[in-house]
């Protein structure tokens, strides 16, 4: 399969609409057109109804393997341009909210000490696109966080040769209004929380979803769903009374009006680790080794 014409796929499938799929692309719609009918009469099968424009069983089927494929195309791509580039002095590095925490930010001051021409930027972003971003050179190194049973690894997604090693464990807990009846508690069994009113926070705190798995239940319904990255912001929001949220317990520590209960049961562990491509070079594979060695 081509990839420029699952590229076009894509879009008329988003757009539902063969007209608007082709601005955006910057094709016409001629060659939209075109694009789909090769790609169709390649697979012997019809991809899109025309009207109105949908995409049929088919073309769903192909939807879910499609945005994979790309990706893992674009991660090839970046992954031989690491190869072939010459080092350079600058690095960008993905950081997921939770993933910032002090030792990271030590270890970066230190390194910019003895390294203080490296051109380095930060972006706080959700760890699902950091995961993507480094694998398509979007980023040179990523730390990613996330809730696993002990000397587990994170689950992250499949997008490419990517080297995950762990930087620091924490351990989780549950942030509380500080009038919570459970506020006291030295210790909280999830599955006795899963019908909680919980603040759905996937890019922020701990997704729900980890906790129904971890639980082995299917309650943790959001009463809110909090879209951001800001770990103060969706604290503010627990504080007053819109629902719980699990994060490592010092992220929640000295915030007014919360209190911070660790969870006794499942066994549990709050870990970041640090994502970067098998062939890192450059500034991105000293901060790389630093944090590996600041994390012992």
């Amino acid at each position: 399969m081509d990839p420029h014409l699952l590229r076009t796929f894509i879009a008329v499938a988003r757009c539902g609409s063969f007209s608007e799929a082709a601005r955006e692309l910057g094709y016409t719609q001629s060659a939209v057109s075109q694009h789909i009918a090769a790609l169709e009469g390649d697979l012997g099968a019809v991809l899109l109804q025309r009207r109105p424009v949908s995409p049929t069983g088919v073309g769903v089927r192909l939807l879910e393997h499609a945005g994979p494929l790309l990706l893992r195309l674009d991660a090839a791509r970046a992954d031989i341009a690491r190869l072939t580039a010459a080092p350079a002095a600058r690095i960008v590095i993905g950081v997921s909210p939770l993933a910032l925490t002090p030792q990271l930010t030590r270890t970066l001051a230190d390194i910019r000490r003895t390294q203080p021409l490296w051109d380095v930027t930060v972006r706080v972003l959700s760890r699902e696109v950091i995961t993507r971003q480094v694998a398509t050179a979007a980023l040179d190194i990523g730390l990613v966080d996330g809730v696993a049973a002990p000397n587990d690894p994170l689950h992250l997604p499949d997008v490419g040769p990517l080297t995950a090693t762990a930087v620091t464990e924490q351990r989780p807990a549950v942030a509380l209004p500080a009038q919570h009846p459970l506020a006291g508690r030295t210790g909280l069994r999830l599955v006795d929380l899963a019908d909680a009113r919980w603040i759905d926070a996937p890019d922020t705190a701990i997704p729900l979803a980890q906790l129904r798995s971890a639980s082995g239940t299917d309650g943790f319904r959001p009463s809110l769903r909090y879209e951001g990255t800001d770990v103060r912001g969706l604290l503010t929001l627990t504080a007053a009374g819109h629902g719980l949220a699990l994060l490592p317990q010092p992220a929640i520590e000295g915030i007014p009006a919360i209190n911070s209960v660790p969870v006794s049961a499942p066994r549990l562990v709050h870990r970041t680790e640090v994502l970067h491509s098998n062939a890192v070079d450059g500034p991105a594979a000293v901060l790389a080794a630093a944090l590996r060695r600041a994390a012992g």
